[in-house]
């Protein structure tokens, strides 16, 4: 019978959905600081359309309840905010697209989908019988028997339903549009051009750095046009520019000479402690393996101080100081092959007839099979946690061995055996080098500092950061974002940001290893990038193409070397190249000069090409030699051609998102 607790193990699915005190005291909270009393914060925009806070916290906790439960961390908890938002998207902008279109789930179909007789990937995923690897409606019915007397489990199935709906109508627009694709005879035509012709042959080119930039006059007005005839190109999502200082919490000289001491203490008693179980227990950096580990594997200076029967270390790897001392040490194989299955201890009545049972088996796989086992391949002892490992220090093979572990009888046959080896197994130390109290208090004080004497305008933040000679950085932060890159955990800081007036100065924010204080620069919400910002790149395009106007009117002539002596530039010739090729030599990367090579066939070779504007200037081109191959099929280049066009049409499900207006503002609660 599914449990609750099966889907949690099995599954990964954490299924914990009751909202904890300290999210409620959050909540409570906002009635104070951002006026929630009477209303309801706005979180978002979906074409015009408020989501407002407790909406989301519903997708939030919905997320949270199928994958995460209540102790997920930083990271995690940024993923449950985007999938939940990702959740209301497909309510608000999917499903309703998708209905436009006439596609839905009926309830009919919903139905034939927990029967298994239309696939669910969701349905599958969770209830599928581990022994057969079949779909199991009886693991379905028996949750939703279970789940109407248990209002968690309930709601549970509520999620997991919604989620394998989504998925079967998002599979039927998927089906709609990869139906409504093909790959025709001249793209397959294109490809195999590109697939198995290969192309030899003589190229001028004229390089646009051969006319100076002061001899093209590109205007003001000119650079204006091309900016509003192409101003897509310059779309941008809304930002705020800061500029800030961190101060790194790392340990100081003193904090390490600390640290050596206190390691080279504690590997005093590691080595002369008698018994180290108690040690491990009394001491946090202190350990004793539960594997064993093979000799050999050992960097060559430890090898040599446990063969002696010495403690090895303090040496300094990394931020910590390590020790080991030999604890064990037995001659086992490196690696045993094993058939076997697990059976819980509450599951068997009689564990000497069970183990009797599987050794007088004709066919122990079959047997363990029976019993939801299969083969294991082969295994290396030092995967082994040490009391199942130690059963097969002198495994032989053929032999079939009993192993009580993790609440479970295992029982193991073994069907080869590696030639044996060293092993040990080890008690450890690991002190770590870290930065004190007084370190931490000490850059805590200086950061404070900071911030008070920056406090006012930029320019006060400017002239704390001269005085201080502290180096300043700037990041822009896009409405919606959660992190600074180079910042870890810095949801606080953009919390911040998105919040501050021009000139204000944050207060000192205290990230994963290091404090920070931001100024806010500037505010962009333009739609598209300043005029003023890409000016010069919109001008190095007009020279660009003003230049090649130029060099077009010198490469005049009906043959290669007409074109050579009228430009009073080198032949040069290429080899070896096929459309699809990224380099080609001779050439280099100049993808629009290759791809001019696809309209030249055995029978129009040598003759000059028209010119093309290339990416270092114009060439003019004669392929002498097409050598024709059969490296692909018409058929097999339509299957590859259909398969990437069904590719490109599922971005219309990530258009049609793309088409609604959004507005992002989850950070500033979440």
């Amino acid at each position: 019978m599914m449990s609750l607790n099966t889907l949690r193990t099995q599954f990964g699915v954490l299924l914990s959905i009751v909202i904890g005190g300290a999210l409620l005291a959050f909540i409570f909270s906002l009635k104070n600081d951002v006026g929630f009393s009477g209303n309801d914060p706005e979180v978002g925009q979906v074409d015009g359309k408020e989501v407002n806070y407790s909406e989301f916290s519903k997708a939030y906790e919905d997320v949270r309840t199928l994958y995460g439960g209540n102790d997920a961390g930083y990271d995690q908890s940024a993923q449950f905010v985007s999938q939940a938002w990702q959740s209301i998207l497909a309510d608000r902008v999917l499903v309703p697209a998708y209905a436009d279109l006439g596609l839905t789930v009926t309830e009919a179909e919903h139905a034939d989908m927990k029967l298994g007789k239309i696939p669910s990937g969701i349905y599958s995923t969770l209830f599928t019988d581990p022994a057969t690897g079949a779909y199991s409606i009886e693991s379905v019915n028996a949750f939703i028997d279970q789940a109407k007397a248990n209002p968690e489990m309930l709601n549970v199935w509520k999620l997991i339903s919604k989620q394998a709906r989504l998925e079967r109508v998002s599979e039927k627009y998927m089906t709609l549009l990869r139906n409504g694709v093909y790959a025709n005879a001249l793209d397959v035509q294109k490809g195999l051009v590109g697939a198995n012709n290969t192309y030899k042959g003589r190229f001028v080119v004229c390089n646009y750095s051969s006319i100076a930039d002061s001899l093209v006059v590109v205007s003001d007005s000119e650079i204006k046009k091309y900016y509003k005839e192409n101003i897509a190109k310059y779309k941008q999502a809304p930002y705020r520019t800061i500029s800030y200082v961190q101060f790194d919490v790392e340990p100081t000289e003193a904090d390490e000479n600390a640290a050596k001491e206190s390691a080279a203490l504690l590997t005093s008693k590691l080595s002369t402690n008698t018994n180290l179980t108690d040690l491990a227990r009394e001491q946090v950096y202190v350990s004793i393996a539960n594997s064993y580990v093979e000799a050999a594997s050992l960097e060559e200076d430890e090898a040599r101080a446990l063969r002696q029967n010495r403690t090895y270390g303090p040496e300094l790897q990394a931020d910590e100081w390590y020790a080991s001392r030999l604890v064990e040490k037995v001659k086992a194989p490196k690696s045993i092959s094993l058939q076997g299955f697990a059976v819980p201890m509450q599951e068997v009545a009689s564990v000497d007839q069970l183990f009797a049972d599987a050794r007088a088996a004709e066919d122990f796989l079959a047997f363990a099979k029976e019993h939801k086992g299969d083969d294991m391949g082969e295994v290396e002892l030092s995967q082994l946690p040490i009391e199942v490992a130690k059963s097969f220090v002198n495994a032989r093979v053929g032999e079939v061995l009993k192993v009580s572990y993790g609440g479970a009888i295992q029982i193991f046959k073994v069907t080869s055996v590696a030639p044996k080896s060293l092993h040990y197994r080890l008690a450890t130390m690991a002190y770590p080098v870290e930065p004190s109290k007084a370190t931490v208090d000490a850059i805590y004080k200086s950061g404070s500092e900071f911030a008070t004497k920056a406090n006012g305008s930029v320019e006060k933040f400017k002239a704390a950061a001269n005085e201080a000679s502290i180096m300043t950085s700037q990041m822009n932060v896009q409405r919606g974002s959660r992190n600074i890159p180079g910042l870890a955990n810095s949801v606080e800081v953009v919390r911040w940001a998105n919040e501050a007036k021009v000139g204000d100065v944050s207060e000192l924010f205290k990230l994963e290893d290091s404090y920070v204080v931001a100024v806010l620069t500037a505010i962009n919400d333009d739609e598209h990038k300043a005029l003023e910002s890409v000016s010069s790149q919109i001008k190095t395009t007009l020279l660009r193409e003003k230049k090649a106007a130029m060099l077009r009117e010198k490469m005049q002539g009906a043959t290669l070397e007409e074109v050579a002596a009228a430009a009073d530039a080198k032949i040069e010739s290429f080899a070896d190249a096929k459309v699809s090729a990224t380099y080609v030599q001779g050439l280099g990367i100049e993808p629009r000069v290759v791809g001019s090579f696809a309209t030249v066939t055995a029978e129009n070779k040598g003759a000059l090409l028209p010119l093309v504007d290339g990416g270092r200037g114009v060439y003019a081109v004669v392929v002498d030699e097409v050598v024709v191959a059969d490296e692909q099929t018409a058929e097999a280049e339509r299957v590859r051609l259909q398969a990437e066009e069904e590719m490109k049409a599922s971005r219309a499900m990530w258009a049609i998102q793309e088409g609604a207006e959004i507005v992002d503002n989850t950070v500033k609660y979440f």
